[in-house]
Parts: C-alpha cells; structure tokens; sequence
C-alpha cells in the first residue's frame, strides 16, 4: 500500500513540474511577435488563409477513396476463390460490384463527377 502511495505522489509531483515548465515555456514563445505574425516570403499575406476548397473536388476524392478500398476488399476476394465454393464467391462478388456501380451511376446521374468552373 505504502509503495502505490508513493508511486502516485511521484507521478503526480512529475505531472505537476511539467505542467508549469510548459505553461512557462509557451509564455516565452507566446510573447514573440515576430514568432507569431505570418509569414509569406518577408511580405504580408494578401489574401486570407482559410480560402474555400470545391465541393467537387471533395467528392471526386472520396469516390477516389471508395474505389481504393473496393480493390482492398477484392483482391482478397480472388485468393478465397480457390478455397470457397465456386456460387457462393461468386454472388458475393457480383453483389458487391452491382453495390459500387449503382452508387457510381447514382452520382454521375446526379451530376455530381461533372466538373464545372
């Protein structure tokens, strides 16, 4: 009992020295103006950081991703052909492409892989 008594007082006496050694060493940088003011090849930045990003180019990048894991599940797929029986893999497979193109042919009816400027 004596030793987790200890072992807690040291752990918490370490967590509070580290604590305040941060708190301290954030204030020095935090006083720093230069430090702290952007920085765009020695000229102030024109125009603002957080600038809008497509919509378009977010959804064509998780399509990209979609993809991506359906090759992750499919090959797999492949090497289970020769252990599994031969109907059943293939139904799996089959309803696993229909799933994927239907979604696919769901958004370019939607229009959403048209890429408009």
């Amino acid at each position: 009992m004596l030793i987790t008594a200890t072992s807690s007082l040291l752990s918490l006496t370490i967590a509070v020295i580290l604590i305040n050694v941060c708190s301290v060493i954030s204030k020095k940088s935090s006083l720093d103006r230069e430090k702290m003011s952007p920085f765009e090849c020695g000229f102030d930045p024109k125009s603002s950081s957080r600038m809008p990003f497509s919509i378009q180019f977010f959804l064509i990048a998780v399509l990209f991703i979609i993809f991506d894991i359906e090759i992750v599940i499919i090959l797999p797929m492949v090497i289970m052909m020769k252990t599994s029986a031969m109907t059943s893999w293939a139904m799996t497979v089959s309803m696993f492409i229909i799933i994927l193109v239907s979604g696919l042919l769901h958004e370019w009816k939607n229009g959403m892989l048209e890429w408009t400027f």
